[in-house]
């Protein structure tokens, strides 16, 4: 593969990273807040969602730039391994994952990648497809896991085991309150981070 759409590939994983929280929050809001708040609760709460659209605000902060970069869009999921990340601005742009296949489209033309060839990109998008349908397990094959708070104020904090992921992403930050997801957060090891903020769609 290019090595202009290779890494145009490890941009697209991020990004797909970004999005693997938001199917939490209807589910979180659903368990009991009398019981005890650790991993297994959140991931017992994610495995039970099977599809799930929203949409996004995601803004990129590099180093080199003035002002940060934004793009927004929409989201969607469906159980076991389908992930659709549409871009309307400033640019279109999909991106799909489905099984271990990554395409992206953008400006009419489609590249694709197979993640079993680059397993570097794989443990991030493996990462959102264990969040996703709930598996710990492989999780924290892939990365150390630290959840604090509580169900009204937590934070989940991803720290990539891999060392060459290592070497791009230093740390994945999900937020949220009161079983919702507010705020994701991914922190490059070059300095740059992007923050994305969420919001659910019920429309048809």
């Amino acid at each position: 593969m290019h090595r202009t759409h290779l890494t145009s590939a490890r941009t697209c994983g991020r990004r797909l990273l970004l999005a693997m929280a938001l199917f939490a929050a209807p589910w979180l809001a659903m368990a009991d807040q009398g019981a005890e708040w650790n991993l297994s609760t959140l991931m017992q709460a994610l495995a039970q969602h099977q599809s799930g659209r929203a949409s996004f605000v995601d803004t990129k902060t590099m180093a080199m730039l003035d002002a940060p970069i934004a793009s927004s869009g929409e989201l969607r999921f469906a159980a076991p391994d389908f992930l659709e990340m549409r871009t309307l601005k400033p640019k279109p742009q999909t991106i799909i994952l489905l099984a271990n296949q990554l395409t992206v489209e953008l400006g009419g033309r489609s590249h694709q990648l197979n993640l079993d060839d680059h397993p570097d990109i794989a443990v991030l998008v493996n990462s959102i497809r264990a969040t996703l349908n709930g598996d710990l397990n492989l999780l924290q094959r892939d990365y150390l896991v630290g959840l604090s708070g509580d169900a009204a104020r937590w934070t989940l904090n991803l720290v990539p085991v891999d060392p060459r992921a290592r070497q791009r992403v230093r740390a994945i930050r999900i937020e949220g309150r009161q079983g919702q997801v507010r705020s994701i957060a991914v922190l490059q090891t070059d300095g740059d981070h992007s923050l994305m903020t969420i919001r659910e769609r019920t429309d048809p």
